[in-house]
This record gives structure tokens, sequence and C-alpha cells, in this order.
């Protein structure tokens, strides 16, 4: 699983829900803001008009889905997303920032729900026609630091209310991932200065590498 072949640059931030990685986009794209360089900044699920509604649908916690409906609705919203608008803002040459992407499907649909890890990517791979991410920031945390965060903050969703089993079969999902397939691992429970100029330095490091490729 190679990164993006199109001129931009394809950057996602990866996690348990609590984890930093939604405040840490949000910070990136301030930074590529400041500086007047172009970006797209988004969120998985969601994005267009169609990705949006299937958001409200999975994270309701009155929706009943079966395990492969959960899988399916999530790659049909990325698959929107993709073709909509990570695409084209890479193929003119934008930096896009991505808050999730397959990799969270593989870990939370796959390992989390006990599935087939192989299938579930096969599945994500069609929907986006083969496009992978080009830097995976992975902000490992705990199981019980990221629920208690996003209960402080705003409550659980549906996916969120589950036991505790299935978080931490997600985490060693993470973490497989990450050895897997090369993840930046950055330590999510430091302050969020700190972990922005972690990503900054890296970024930068990575950017340099692909001027001199050119």
């Amino acid at each position: 699983m190679a990164g993006s072949d199109l001129k931009g640059l394809f950057i996602v931030l990866e996690g348990l829900d609590g984890c930093g990685k939604s405040t840490q986009a949000e910070l990136l794209s301030d930074f590529f803001a400041r500086r007047g360089i172009r970006y797209l900044h988004v969120r998985e699920p969601g994005g267009t008009s169609l990705g949006d509604k299937l958001r409200q649908i999975l994270l309701d916690p009155q929706t009943v889905l079966t395990r492969w409906g959960e899988v399916l609705l999530l790659a049909a919203a990325r698959a929107q997303l993709v073709q909509d608008l990570v695409r084209p803002a890479l193929a003119r040459g934008e930096i896009v920032i991505s808050d999730r992407s397959l990799f969270s499907s593989l870990a939370y649909q796959g390992y989390g729900l006990g599935q087939d890890v192989e299938l579930v990517k096969r599945v994500n791979l069609e929907a986006v026609e083969g496009l992978l991410p080009d830097l995976t920031f992975f902000l490992e945390v705990e199981a019980g630091v990221g629920l208690a965060r996003q209960a402080t903050r705003r409550g659980l969703d549906r996916i969120e209310q589950r036991d505790e089993g299935f978080f931490q079969r997600v985490v060693e999902g993470y973490r497989q991932l990450a050895r897997d397939y090369d993840f930046v691992r950055l330590d999510g429970t430091l302050p969020v200065e700190v972990v922005h100029e972690q990503i900054l330095t890296i970024l930068q490091g990575k950017l340099r590498e692909e001027q001199e490729d050119e």
C-alpha cells in the first residue's frame, strides 16, 4: 500500500476518538493557511452531502446496523469524498489533510469488530480506486484515555459506546497497521503544541525530500 501518485500530498491523521487527531488536523490547516499554501481539510465519514447523511446514520446511537452494513456505509462515504474532493485537490497539486482514512475501517471494523481485515481492505481499496495516503500520523493513546476525553467533551456516539474489549482490539489493530504500513507514531498524551511541532518537523522533512527528488 503505497502513497498517492497525484501531484499533491495526501496527509492523514489516525487514531482512537479522543486521541487529538482532529485538533492536530485543524492546527496543520491553520499552519498552511497562514503561509498561503493551498490545502484541503476533510474528515471521515462526511465532507460531501451524501457523506454527511451517512455520518449521521453511522454515529446515531439509535441506528442498528450489521457489521458489514457498517463497513459498506463507511466505504460509500469514503468513495464519495475521494471522488468529489480528495482526488481533484491532489490533481491540482494541493495538500490534503484528512481526519481518518481507510485505515480507520481496518482498525475499527476489521480488528475491532473481528471482521476479515484483508476483505475490509479490498472493499475500501475498490471504494477509493487504490488511492492511499502519502504520510500517515498515528496519535497513540490507550483506549480509556480517548473515551474519557470524548465523554467529557460531547458524549459518546454509537461506535464510541461499544465495550472496552472492542476498543482494546482497535488499539492493537492500529499498532499492527503502524508496523505494516510505516505510520509515523506519536504520543497522543503529550501537550497539543508538542505534538504539533513534531508533526511539522516530520512534514517539513518529507517536503524537502520531495523537492530534492523533483
